[in-house]
């Protein structure tokens, strides 16, 4: 089993992040994509640790677009995430990064002027990125075709939409990934958008500590959880979980370019 997204580096594991990892590891994960606030000297730290820990554990860097107002400098978005990959050489994409017009942390025009700094670093780089989208559909797939013009791609992560959103994210050849919001009883047209992804464009995740998938909605989660997103992807989709496990343990590997 693989997630495709976690914050393991984020404060809230600092305390037990070996424990964490062990329930990973005893669940049967092989490999974690973790998120990184690039520049964020804290959560650069928390990295290393999980190297040490984890062999499979992959990393992705950006400017999420809450904090785009302190990277609202011209060219220092790039900087500092071409820093991050310099500085660890297991960062195998440019993200999370995007847009969120629901909390506004940053305002909208610093937030489209940052991602599409790291949109048109991805294309350069010949990087995929990691998708954040809320409220801003319409605006982050202006920006991937005006600034990826045809040559990124990546992955929409926590996607929430429904069978259009993923047919327009599918069409700019990107992957989708579901976590633990695709279990929740209300998320009809969710489980919608999740039975007509392709098998090579489906992704799990966590998005741990956030999300937790039922039974364990409420609680902090961890990706150990991800199990849960398989089986309910398993029964959407009618197939058995361990064909979702390997379709989408495949599907990672040649994301992080390990396969």
């Amino acid at each position: 089993m693989i997630d495709s997204h976690c914050h393991l580096a984020d404060a809230t594991f600092a305390d037990d992040l070996d424990a964490v990892v062990r329930r990973a590891l005893d669940a049967g994960l092989t490999h974690a994509l973790v998120i990184l606030a690039a520049g964020d000297a804290a959560e650069a730290g928390q990295a290393a640790r999980l190297r040490a820990m984890w062999s499979g554990v992959r990393f992705s860097a950006g400017v999420h677009p809450h904090q785009a107002h302190e990277r609202a400098q011209p060219g220092i978005a790039q900087a500092i995430v071409r820093s991050a990959f310099e500085s660890e050489p297991l960062t195998r994409a440019i993200g999370e990064i995007g847009l969120d017009y629901h909390y506004d942390f940053s305002p909208r025009d610093v937030q489209r002027r940052v991602f599409a700094e790291q949109v048109a670093l991805a294309r350069e780089m010949r990087r995929p990125v990691v998708i954040h989208t809320r409220e801003a559909e319409n605006d982050t797939f202006d920006i991937l075709e005006g600034e990826g013009r045809g040559d990124v791609t990546g992955v929409f992560h926590c996607f929430t939409g429904d069978v259009s959103l993923a047919r327009r994210a599918l069409d700019l050849g990107f992957s989708v990934s579901f976590a633990g919001i695709v279990t929740f009883p209300k998320a009809s047209a969710l489980r919608e958008a999740a039975a007509l992804v392709p098998d090579d464009r489906l992704l799990v995740e966590t998005d741990s500590p956030f999300l937790a998938p039922v039974p364990y909605r409420g609680k902090r989660n961890e990706p150990a959880y991800v199990e849960r997103v398989i089986d309910t992807l398993a029964t959407i989709r009618s197939v058995s979980a361990a064909e979702i496990d390997a379709i989408t343990t495949d599907n990672f590997l040649r994301f992080v370019g390990d396969r």
